[in-house]
């Protein structure tokens, strides 16, 4: 039976990982310690997560493990030197990273270099994914000319009319330190695949989502609207006359391309994951599409400062990945992805 290693197992990619490969007949071992409840307080908890993937997958073993401990992760990859590794686990805040910088880049930096070492030094042929992000490429995007729609920005250049590529550039502009520390974790990956031969990836996520995530004001986009909306709380609105897009994409959308990547594996790889844009949305249209499935009208507020470093408009081109992997696509469209998430969100509501 191949065995499979996850980082941040209890959180919304993770846990589909674990979700996916324990019903695929793999052992799947989860690396979390609930730091997000840490980061974000009680929202952010995870924990019920853990306890799910234990009660739900007897192939499921939970290791309660810091990414920071080196010497730990590099025990545990020694022990179990997995068929595959999954490297979700991060500070995922641009908000947070700048009021708890070392936490941001030892967690996000440090942590992947930590598990990129391990995996040299236990099982360099094991393909490695890692769950990057598109704040790698800063607020350049932001450079793109835009046309001002009714409720949405959309690009006025037909280059990017299908997204952005993997060859934008990454520097020269503002990434928040969050950004930061993902690209110096990004770049690792990539040159532990160059330098090393090692198989592993990383992908530039857009905007991930699914019926497991925890959002919180923070981080979360689609999941804490939601639940604002079912819950009846007020939703602020940060800049862009809350017109800002982004592409999202289903967690098991993400899942599948990883399994396509570690039957296939490639050297020092960058994909841009995200729903293209099919899948994409602003906040405004997204009220829109909450109240319809709910029936509740979305209370919010405009904040009229934007966060640094934020996307105006992203769409991820998936030209790439297809050509890689043509078995892959996107199967989850956004009416299907906020029904499931108001779904969940209901359900734990009236559980607690």
């Amino acid at each position: 039976m191949k065995s499979l290693l996850v980082t941040g197992s209890s959180g919304l990619i993770g846990s589909e990982v674990v979700t996916h490969f324990s019903e695929s007949g793999w052992t799947v071992h989860g690396v979390d310690n609930n730091m997000r409840a840490d980061f974000f307080g009680p929202g952010g908890d995870t924990r019920w997560n853990t306890q799910r993937l234990k009660d739900q997958f007897p192939s499921f073993h939970h290791h309660e493990l810091d990414i920071r401990d080196r010497a730990g992760v590099q025990n545990l990859l020694k022990e179990l030197r997995p068929d595959a590794i999954v490297h979700t686990a991060a500070q995922p805040s641009h908000d947070l990273a700048a009021s708890r910088p070392f936490d941001d880049f030892d967690v996000n930096a440090v942590g992947t270099l930590n598990f990129l070492e391990a995996a040299r030094l236990a099982c360099p042929e094991s393909p490695f994914v890692h769950m990057s992000t598109n704040k790698v490429y800063g607020d350049a995007p932001n450079e793109i000319a835009l046309v001002e729609l009714e409720k949405r920005w959309d690009y006025a250049d037909s280059t990017y009319h299908d997204g952005i590529r993997e060859t934008y550039r990454i520097d020269q502009c503002k990434h928040s330190l969050f950004g930061a520390s993902k690209v110096a974790a990004d770049v690792m990956v990539q040159e532990y695949g160059r330098y090393f031969g090692m198989p592993t990836c990383a992908l530039r996520g857009g905007c991930l989502t699914g019926p497991n995530h925890s959002g919180v004001e923070l981080h979360g986009f689609l999941s804490y609207l939601i639940r604002c909306n079912l819950e009846g709380k007020t939703y602020r609105v940060f800049g862009y006359k809350g017109k800002q897009v982004r592409d999202n994409i289903h967690s098991h959308d993400v899942v599948a391309f990883m399994e396509h990547f570690i039957a296939a594996p490639r050297q020092g790889e960058v994909y841009n994951i995200g729903g293209g844009r099919a899948n994409s949305i602003s906040i405004l249209e997204a009220f829109d599409l909450i109240a319809a499935i709910s029936g509740k009208p979305m209370k919010y507020e405009y904040v009229d400062q934007n966060r640094q470093g934020d996307h105006i408009c992203y769409i991820s081109n998936l030209e790439k990945m297809k050509a890689h992997y043509p078995g892959w696509d996107i199967t989850k469209d956004l009416q299907t992805t906020f029904q499931e998430i108001y779904q969940s969100w209901l359900a734990r509501t009236q559980a607690s």
